[in-house]
This record gives C-alpha cells, sequence and structure tokens, in this order.
C-alpha cells in the first residue's frame, strides 16, 4: 500500500518526533581538532587561508587544547612547524622538537586529552617531499626508517597515538615493530591509509608550510580516480598493524568512507581537510551560506557514510553547536 495510508511526513511533523528517528547522531566525541605548534611563546600567527586557525606556540597550543577538551573534544592531531629544516628531516625526531615539547605540556596539563600526532617528514624537509630525495626521486625504504624513529620518539614524549601520513609503502609495519620493540605497544597507530593526491590540501600547506619546492606528491599519494585501489592500501595497513584507518580527503570521496566502513571490521576516520574548511569560511564571508548549518550538514554526512571519527577544523565551532 502506498499513499495515503503511508506518509512519511507523519514522522517529520515536529522537533522532537525528527529527534527520535533520527539515524545518524553527531556528538562531539565524534572529533579530533587539528593543531599546529610551533616555536616562540605567544604565538597566535594566523593562517590567511584557514580564518579562525593558526599556528600556535606551545603555551597558546596548552589554552587552545584545554578549551577543546572542556567542550567534549576528546583528541586532537599536531602537526609541528620546526625552527630549522633540513633533507634529513632532523627535527621530526628531536626529542626537544617542537612537537615533542607540545606533547609533554599538553599532557602535563590536559592529561585526559588524547594526543595523537602526525608522523611525516614534509615539515621538516628542507624540499617538503615526504620522503628522502636523492636524484630528484622520493625513496620509499630509506624514508621508512626516519618515520619510525620520528613516531618512537613522539611516543617517548608521552603521545597517546601516532598517524602516519606519507603514504610510503609499509611504513605501518615500520613504526609498528619499532614501537613494539621498545615497549610501547599499546600504543595505536592511526593510518592515513586511503590518502589521495589532493588540490583541497592546499590552505594545509600555508598552515604547516609544506609546500614541495619541485613536483607534486603524486608518486605516492593515490590518484583521485582510484576507488578500487583504496581497498588495498587499507587491507595492507590493517595487516600491517594499522588499527584506525583513515580516508582523506572526506567530502569528495564519501563513496571510499563507505566502501571502508562495508569491508573492514576497523574503526574508520575521515579527514574533513583543509580546502573543504577554507571553501566554507569563503563562502560564509560572502554571505552565501548559512555557515553553521552547512557545517552541521557536513559533519554529519561524512558520519552517515561510515567514518566513526571525523578530523576537522570546525570541531571546537560545532562542538559548541552541539553544546547548545
Amino acid at each position: 500500500m502506498s499513499f495515503p495510508i503511508h506518509r512519511p511526513r507523519r514522522l517529520r511533523h515536529n522537533k522532537v518526533i525528527r529527534n527520535m528517528v533520527r539515524e545518524t547522531l553527531l556528538t562531539p566525541n565524534d572529533f579530533i581538532y587539528p593543531m599546529f605548534v610551533t616555536f616562540g611563546k605567544g604565538v597566535r600567527k594566523k593562517i590567511s587561508s584557514m580564518p579562525g586557525c593558526a599556528q600556535l606556540s606551545v603555551d597558546e597550543a596548552v589554552k587552545d587544547a584545554q578549551h577543546a577538551y572542556k567542550l567534549g573534544i576528546p583528541a586532537i592531531i599536531l602537526f609541528g612547524i620546526p625552527e630549522h629544516k633540513d633533507e634529513k628531516g632532523t627535527e621530526a625526531y628531536n626529542a626537544k622538537g617542537i612537537v615533542q615539547k607540545a606533547i609533554k605540556a599538553i599532557k602535563d596539563k590536559v592529561p585526559d586529552l588524547v594526543v595523537i600526532t602526525d608522523v611525516c617528514m614534509c615539515e621538516y624537509m628542507s624540499h617538503g617531499h615526504c620522503g628522502v630525495i636523492k636524484s630528484g626521486k622520493i625513496l620509499n625504504d630509506p624514508t621508512l626508517e626516519l618515520l619510525a624513529k620520528e613516531a618512537l620518539s613522539h611516543a617517548k614524549a608521552g603521545v597517546d597515538m601516532v598517524a602516519p601520513s606519507d603514504m610510503m609503502d609499509g611504513r605501518i609495519m615500520a613504526i609498528r615493530d619499532i614501537l613494539d620493540g621498545n615497549g610501547f605497544e599499546d600504543i595505536p597507530i592511526m593510518s592515513y591509509a586511503a590518502k589521495y593526491a589532493s588540490a583541497f590540501y592546499s590552505p594545509f600547506r600555508e598552515a604547516a608550510e609544506s609546500t614541495p619546492a619541485f613536483g607534486d606528491r603524486r608518486s605516492y599519494q593515490m590518484d583521485p580516480a582510484n576507488r578500487r585501489e583504496a581497498m588495498k592500501e587499507v587491507a595492507l595497513d590493517i595487516e600491517e598493524g594499522a588499527d584506525i584507518v583513515m580516508v582523506k580527503p572526506a567530502l569528495s570521496y564519501m563513496d571510499i568512507i563507505s566502501d571502508v566502513k562495508d569491508s573492514f571490521d576497523v574503526p574508520v576516520a575521515a579527514y574533513n581537510v583543509s580546502g573543504e574548511y577554507s571553501m566554507v569560511k569563503a563562502a560564509a564571508k560572502l554571505g552565501w551560506i548559512d555557515e553553521m548549518k552547512v557545517v552541521m550538514e557536513i559533519l554529519t554526512s561524512l558520519k552517515r557514510a561510515g567514518a566513526d571519527i571525523i578530523l576537522t577544523y570546525h570541531a571546537v565551532d560545532a562542538a559548541r553547536e552541539l553544546n547548545k
């Protein structure tokens, strides 16, 4: 039978009923808040392409971490902007590096906040690529050693979770081996498993000061045209020891999020990346959209697609909205 017996509008009649039958529930507990940390004191350097975001000195990062935690956001992810860069990315695994300092300071003041670190070399290399370079080629296997050292240095500083984003083959196994071999077998790995070579990353490169000095990252990040390849990448990372797998970017890749959720029995994260964030901010500034309504719709759609965890620069504003 159809109309008039069936009237779907009955369950949309008022807000209470709509809330009762809502299929997807978004909460602040779904969010990870990305933060950029840099050297200095009292530093809050605005990122022009990402309104509302800034490079933060450690003392300012602690304040923002405390604020996020009070709003119910359970975790942050740290990206470092070092004082010095070189062709070996030595600041990435320096025990006194900026991320290592930030981990200790934040865990000291907000011990129950989960601190995650991005594990990659691009912010620390003078050339801006995610790995060791020889004769213009990004070398896979020599990079694994540096990534493993970086992850271990974060573990020694007190991190709760590491998140390798470089897309080198075998990096999950290399990191799992070095963590387990040094008594950090309880630290989980959230792998950027299906990370695409996307144009949506442009604002991030300003924020992290990680624009490649030459070429692009298409030889190690995934082709945006490929869907089946994502399943292979995710399966390999799980086999190597990933505890959580991530799809990045999120908004134009909801088919991949859904595929991964349906195919693998592990938590799925989605990174609502800088370009997605900045487009919303730009349209809102021009008065073309209602910012918070669009933000909440985007984040809800990502969770509906299958994301258990959402990394988003909107996290603080969205948590504030959800807490009303």
